[in-house]
């Protein structure tokens, strides 16, 4: 990668087809401004067809061949599938070639032995968000990357939402809170939704509302400078004060479980 190159001038390859490449991609095209090549691979010829209908700029293959030959390739798989694919791709990639790990668990460290010591790579916690160009997705850089290439890589992250730099061993907590937090209340904010319009409010109304309520409330918690218990007690009529109790424990148990097997 070079200085200050724009995005059209780069070669992109994403090794999995799946629902973050999708993500990524309509971020770019939300943007209006795609890279110049992408190449998707995966072996599954049904996921491509479905994400080249939906995609058209793309091309795409099963073979892993033209990706190797990319100016940045994105590793969009799950941790599991990591290691086949980088024995598949090691010594392939350029030697000016930048790999981005889409993955938790999988460190720089842990990369570069499966890639036989090619060390430009960055990691990536991508949030669903990206989707409409907004999210929180930290990145950690190796040593090998140098600062006009952080700017370029950034700058082509741009449409994805905030993306600070961050300290590689903090990635999976940013995993649980970030990529993984709007999972733990879209199903709340849905269920909301349907109240309102059962309540008399149009979709349209009940949308707004919502919308404005949960800005509201992040920012109220998070800006006001006012300490937990002083936020939660601006409001006196808590209808699920009961439930909390269970709601928590099922955060505590599950988050810190997962947590503990992304670290290990």
């Amino acid at each position: 990668m070079g200085m200050s190159r724009n995005k059209q001038d780069y070669s992109i390859g994403f090794v999995g087809g799946g629902r973050i490449t999708s993500i990524l991609l309509e971020a770019w095209e939300k943007e209006g401004d795609l890279p110049g090549t992408i190449f998707v691979n995966d072996s599954n010829t049904d996921v491509l067809k479905a994400l080249k209908a939906k995609h058209p700029a793309i091309e795409s293959s099963t073979e892993t061949s033209k990706i190797t030959g990319c100016d940045v390739v994105f590793l969009a798989l799950h941790p599991p599938a990591i290691a086949v694919v980088l024995s598949e791709i090691k010594g392939k990639l350029k030697p000016s070639a930048v790999l981005i790990s889409l993955a938790p668990k999988w460190s720089i460290e842990k990369l570069m032995t499966g890639l036989s010591g090619f060390n430009r790579i960055v990691r990536i916690i991508p949030n669903a968000s990206s989707i409409v160009n907004e999210g929180y997705n930290p990145v950690t850089f190796s040593s090998a990357i140098k600062d006009n290439e952080k700017k370029d890589i950034l700058r082509l992250f741009k449409a994805f939402g905030g993306c600070p730099e961050v300290e590689e061993d903090k990635l999976e907590a940013y995993a649980i809170l970030c990529a993984m937090g709007p999972t733990y209340l879209w199903f709340q904010m849905q269920k909301l939704r349907e109240l309102g319009v059962s309540f008399g409010l149009t979709a349209k109304e009940a949308d707004k509302a919502l919308y404005e309520m949960v800005k509201g409330a992040a920012k109220t918690l998070f800006k006001s400078g006012l300490a937990y218990d002083d936020v939660v007690n601006l409001i006196p009529v808590k209808p699920l004060a009961d439930d909390e109790p269970v709601i928590l424990q099922a955060y505590e148990a599950k988050l810190k479980g997962l947590y503990e097997k992304l670290k290990e």
